[in-house]
């Protein structure tokens, strides 16, 4: 295995964990995992090619759509609703 593909292995094991946080505490991980998914996703490219990479973005997609989507609807100057948990 490939250490591109083993760091994306270990930034999926911290993805699924993180899920299973709090929404509260999430709201500090999920910006740092989205930073290194950058990374990891240009290692798997260089080390691969850009199938992989597509695949990659489209697990990323998969499991961030929920902070993707509210950080979308800012960019687009839209007031989106925050999840109860977040609202205390």
């Amino acid at each position: 295995m490939s250490t591109a593909m083993f760091a994306a292995c270990i930034w999926v094991l911290c993805a699924t964990a993180t899920a299973f946080m709090p929404m509260r505490w999430q709201m500090f991980v999920v910006p740092v995992l989205a930073l290194a998914a950058i990374g990891v996703l240009i290692a798997i490219g260089m080390a691969h090619g850009w199938v992989y990479v597509a695949l990659g973005l489209i697990a990323f997609a998969s499991m961030f759509r929920h902070p993707l989507r509210y950080g979308w609807a800012k960019l687009r100057g839209q007031n989106p609703q925050l999840p109860e948990e977040l609202r205390k």
